[in-house]
């Protein structure tokens, strides 16, 4: 008997970036696989675009998963998923949910939603979204690296632009787990709190945790 479907927690590598687990999320049923790996990316498959899912050995001992090869032009062709259990088993349990021998059309809904997830690429944040994070981010670090070394004073406290930097950081994560019109703003269109929840979360715990340690040492200062 098929099953409907499966979820399996793990870490992932899409090309070059790595998520470590549990930061992604591997998810099949008949008609799609789903692939989390939140800000690096959310990748959605048909049987169709499927070449094969093979067992993969990582250069390091444990580092082992599942290799899907895959014929998605948008996507980057390593797509790699991490896991602690047994490769085999869970390809077993992807043929089990009726995935890999699938030979129906995909329900017209699915698919015109894996298509625009398809269309819009792996990464579920828009690009000039992410860039202007970054530039934000290097720039307040910058506040208080260059004063320094230059010997000139700003009449702010040291760490103050690190302080702002994990502040910018910490609502930006805040606003995407709260708000809808946030997320509208932030993801490309068709992507959802589901692609980037967890990773959302993790950066709301980081930067609040490092938030406070920093204040903390800065009015002990």
């Amino acid at each position: 008997m098929d099953k409907k479907n499966v979820t399996f927690t793990g870490g992932a590598r899409i090309a070059k970036a790595n998520a470590t687990f549990p930061f992604a999320r591997l998810t099949a049923n008949k008609n799609r696989l789903d692939l989390n790996a939140s800000i690096i990316g959310s990748l959605s498959f048909m049987s169709s675009d499927i070449i094969s899912i093979e067992p993969y050995q990582g250069p390091k001992i444990g580092s082992g998963g599942l290799q899907i090869i895959h014929n998605v032009e948008a996507y980057h062709e390593q797509v790699i998923f991490w896991t602690l259990e047994n490769p085999t088993h869970l390809i077993e349990q992807i043929r089990a949910t009726g995935f890999l021998d699938y030979k129906d059309e995909v329900p017209s809904k699915q698919k015109k939603e894996i298509l625009a997830r398809q269309k819009s690429g792996g990464n579920p944040v828009k690009k000039p979204v992410l860039r202007a994070a970054l530039v934000a981010w290097n720039v307040l670090f910058l506040m208080d690296i260059i004063p320094q070394f230059l010997g000139m004073p700003t009449g702010l406290p040291f760490m103050s632009g690190m302080l702002l930097a994990l502040s910018l950081f910490f609502s930006l994560a805040l606003f995407s787990l709260i708000s809808s019109d946030f997320r509208r703003l932030v993801l490309k269109e068709g992507r959802t709190l589901e692609d980037i929840k967890r990773f959302a979360i993790f950066i709301l715990i980081i930067t609040g945790s490092m938030m406070i340690a920093l204040l903390g040492f800065l009015l002990a200062g």
